[in-house]
């Protein structure tokens, strides 16, 4: 049972006949002459702030990098902080300033003197050093005033800022936040309008995928720290691309963790206050569940959502794995308090935020995540399971008898009641590790750059862009990067020359799925529907709009089938004109494809088909799709 203990009775206590002399927040909060320092310790006997500006003298050698281990004698402290009541402890130090380092020491119930990071620290010299002070509001935004795209125009680039580019792999430390500002221009070229970067939290090591998180307000020091995240997303939203921080609070940890027991207390050897101390502890990473049902750790939580959008002027959150949120298995909903916390923390960036947006990973196809409603978690959109699997399968495939046209198109189709709920992809960066490998791997192993290779992958990705949903793509993919995710193997570069083809290809399905150029609204539409599904030739055709007309109406007809089909006819949803906007078998996008003649403008004539008013004769040429607007 998790105890809410407040202090002790014998502990100092800041004056109640003035509690608007404190300053407000927790950490490390700057005030006119100093710095103010709030903690949450409630099973403390005392609790000291020490650090530069006091030489560290509350640390029994008086050196910090001691800090680590637990002390049996206290020093001599300068500033011991005073009981707020409910846990809290405040005190302010005068002269301290930005730059300066510091930790709490805190007397534990058993007599223990215990040094700590600062929870709420902003930044830190590294996941077992210091915090660090820090002034939030310091930034220059230089005026930055930037509105992300809706979600149904929004194209996102999943990136892990470690190996996105690095420009010296040799030299023993992974990328860095500046080192994605220098590859702006492909990202420009290739028409995505939001990246996603992968956990930015202060974690273990120098390496890490980032789901690892140690200090979560702290900027991972390895990639620049605080304000390098805030130059890149000024830099991105000055070039019009949002930036979505993914976020890790189903677990933290479990290494290089200072919440662990953070104040000295625990139950059943177990986390102590900012984590469950039963049965609802374990989870696949570890047994450091955070305790969704105390308020002090939810609004710990709150507090470093709204920081990432406010502080930092993230445009979206991606909460990683959210199951393990609501349930202790991923499997029946029996913790509650984690879905209320996910509702609470949507619903309130919702109402402070309204053109941001909350994204999970739940990938269990559950309408009430992406729910308003009472019994919602109030996500904008989720990953979804429906597409990416059944996508994959048909891509990767070997045998085009094996491949099931019916589940191509119920992963086109499906819904969750809004078609931008949902975010759809057919790689990631799960999807693309843990025994999986990028898709042209998958596809063909001894040639992941050949033939087939180069057909499938981008067949796959015509269907991300123009099925309903928000298209995401994982860094390299542009490039027909293979091989398989790690954090210590950053992208060949070299590869976006090589294939300079496939890059154009993805750049140009981007343009149709923003409608740049006015012909393909129909892609930013709700609607969608089959206009033609035949199994054993594996063709599958499909319509989209929003409201309907020249300019809106969009047909796209894929083959996933090895052969060139040279008059297909397939029903169209109206008579007229249509333009051939991509062929993905165009040898523009590479000397391997077969470069079939596809008109390139196709006339839809007034004749009943499988229940449609017109019909159209195509050309399909081998693993690639058609598509066309209505003129």
């Amino acid at each position: 049972m998790t105890s809410d203990a407040s202090p002790q009775e014998n502990q100092p206590e800041v004056n109640p006949m003035d509690p608007t002399s404190r300053a407000k927040g927790m950490g490390a909060i700057l005030i006119g002459d100093g710095v103010a320092f709030r903690v949450w310790a409630p099973h403390a006997e005392a609790v000291d702030v020490t650090g530069d500006f006091d030489d560290w003298n509350a640390l029994p050698s008086g050196e910090p990098q001691d800090a680590k281990t637990d002390a049996p004698e206290p020093p001599t402290a300068e500033h011991t902080l005073a009981a707020e009541g409910d846990g809290f402890w405040y005190g302010e130090v005068a002269g301290a300033h930005t730059g300066q380092q510091y930790r709490f020491v805190i007397r534990a119930a058993d007599g223990r003197l215990i040094s700590r990071i600062d929870p709420y620290a902003r930044q830190v010299t590294n996941s077992t050093g210091n915090g660090v002070i820090t002034d939030p509001s310091a930034f220059d935004w230089q005026g930055e005033s930037f509105t992300p795209p809706t979600l149904n125009e929004l194209v996102i680039y999943e990136m892990h800022v470690g190996t996105f580019f690095d420009a010296d792999p040799s030299d023993g430390r992974p990328a860095t936040l500046d080192a994605i500002e220098d590859k702006m221009s492909h990202l420009l070229h290739l028409g995505v309008n939001a990246v996603e970067l992968m956990p930015l939290a202060e974690f273990a090591g120098d390496y890490s995928w980032g789901y690892n998180p140690a200090n979560i307000f702290a900027v991972e020091s390895a990639y620049g720290g605080p304000e390098k995240l805030r130059e890149f997303v000024r830099i991105a939203h000055a070039h019009g691309i949002a930036v979505i921080i993914d976020v890790v609070y189903n677990h933290f940890g479990p290494s290089d963790l200072d919440l662990w027991q953070f104040d000295g207390w625990s139950e059943n050897d177990k986390g102590g206050i900012y984590f469950y101390n039963d049965w609802r502890s374990a989870t696949p990473w570890g047994d450091t569940r955070p305790d969704y049902g105390r308020g002090q750790v939810r609004q710990f939580i709150h507090d470093n959502a709204m920081m990432w959008l406010g502080e930092f002027h993230a445009d979206g959150l991606r909460y990683d794995m959210t199951p393990y949120m609501r349930s202790v298995d991923a499997g029946e909903t029996n913790i509650p308090d984690g879905w209320s916390l996910q509702r609470w923390i949507n619903t309130d960036i919702r109402a402070r935020y309204p053109e941001r947006f909350t994204i999970a990973e739940d990938l269990h196809g559950y309408g009430a995540v992406v729910s308003t409603a009472e019994d919602g978690a109030a996500f904008h959109a989720q990953w979804d399971n429906h597409f990416v699997h059944p996508v994959r399968a048909a891509v990767i495939a070997s045998d085009d008898a094996s491949r099931d046209m019916g589940q191509v198109r119920d992963a086109v189709e499906f819904s969750y009641g809004d078609a931008f709920s949902r975010v759809i992809y057919t790689e990631s960066h799960d999807e693309v590790a843990n025994g999986s490998a990028r898709v042209p791997e998958e596809i063909d192993a001894e040639d992941p750059d050949g033939y087939f290779a180069q057909k499938r992958s981008t067949l796959g990705a015509a269907l991300v862009f123009t099925a309903p949903g928000v298209p995401m793509i994982f860094q390299g993919q542009e490039f027909l990067t293979d091989g398989w995710f790690r954090d210590t193997v950053p992208l060949d570069w070299h590869l976006d020359r090589e294939f300079h083809g496939i890059v154009r290809l993805y750049s140009d399905l981007i343009g149709l799925r923003r409608n740049t150029d006015g012909t393909t609204k129909g892609l930013t539409g709700q609607y969608a529907q089959t206009l033609h599904l035949h199994d054993d030739n594996n063709v599958y055709a499909f319509h989209r709009w929003s409201a309907g007309g020249p300019g809106d109406d969009v047909v796209v007809a894929a083959n996933f089938n090895n052969s060139l089909y040279g008059e297909y006819t397939i029903p169209m949803p109206a008579a007229g004109s249509w333009t051939t906007r991509v062929n993905t078998d165009a040898k523009a996008y590479s000397d391997l494809f077969t470069g079939a003649v596809v008109p390139a403008h196709v006339e839809a004539v007034a004749e009943p088909l499988d229940g449609f008013g017109a019909q159209a004769t195509l050309v399909l040429p081998p693993y690639a799709a058609i598509i066309l607007s209505r003129d």
